[in-house]
């Protein structure tokens, strides 16, 4: 009998410690998926400025970018023709030749021998002219990449700070200052900071990318005025 009870008690506690340790196991839970779009979305009211800056910066940047490369083409075979018919004294074609070119160098070159015949200093004073204007045109918007990249990131931040604000004021007034209110907010709210530097880091890419076109395009305009100058004073050497 003293063994049968022994017995009994032994299964009991086996069974107790068996749903100890069944409870005391940590939970193997699936962590929720992240993803890109939810994440944009909890975003707030500052992923719409942010967006319309990126849309904004991209238009202008491809817009500038297919501009600028078109006036960078090379223009040698424009410059030869050039040559060939003012030595043959057919001022008249080469005045063709440039307005049918349509291009920044075409346009300046036929501003210069529109005015042949008068001092060199006013066809360099002409060509200079135009050649600030065609720059103008090329130059034009650029700018407004520098504000995106300058303000999307502080757009950014003033998401994330408003998002902080908002945590710390519904834990003032819950008294609930567990980890997980506190993380499971703000990690949400730094998504705009995230969004608003990428958005301005690429702006300033696309800003210097497209400076670094328009001054190439200036030093090519600036070689060929120098030739074509050179070209009118040779006949007077």
């Amino acid at each position: 009998m003293t063994l049968l009870f022994i017995q009994q008690v032994a299964d009991t506690a086996k069974h107790l410690a068996d749903t100890a340790n069944h409870l005391t196991q940590p939970l193997t839970t699936q962590p929720e998926e992240l993803r890109f779009g939810d994440l944009l979305i909890k975003g707030g009211w500052v992923m719409v400025p942010i967006g319309i800056l990126a849309v904004l910066g991209l238009v202008i940047f491809f817009e500038r970018y297919f501009t600028i490369r078109k006036a960078s083409k090379n223009e040698a075979n424009l410059m030869v023709q050039v040559r060939a018919s003012i030595h043959s004294g057919n001022l008249e074609s080469a005045i063709a030749l440039c307005r049918n070119n349509n291009s920044p160098l075409g346009r300046m070159l036929q501003k210069g021998l529109l005015r042949i015949g008068r001092p060199i200093k006013d066809i360099e004073g002409a060509i200079e002219n135009v050649g600030k204007l065609e720059v103008s045109k090329l130059e034009k918007n650029i700018g407004i990449l520098g504000i995106v990249a300058g303000i999307a990131p502080m757009f950014g931040f003033l998401g994330t700070i408003a998002g902080v604000i908002k945590i710390f004021y519904d834990i003032s007034k819950t008294d609930n200052i567990s980890m997980g209110v506190i993380s499971g907010g703000l990690y949400v709210k730094m998504v705009t900071s995230a969004a608003g530097l990428f958005v301005g880091i690429v702006a300033y890419v696309c800003y210097h990318v497209l400076n670094m076109m328009v001054d190439k395009v200036i030093l090519s305009l600036e070689t060929d005025a120098i030739e074509f100058i050179d070209l009118l004073e040779e006949p007077s050497k």
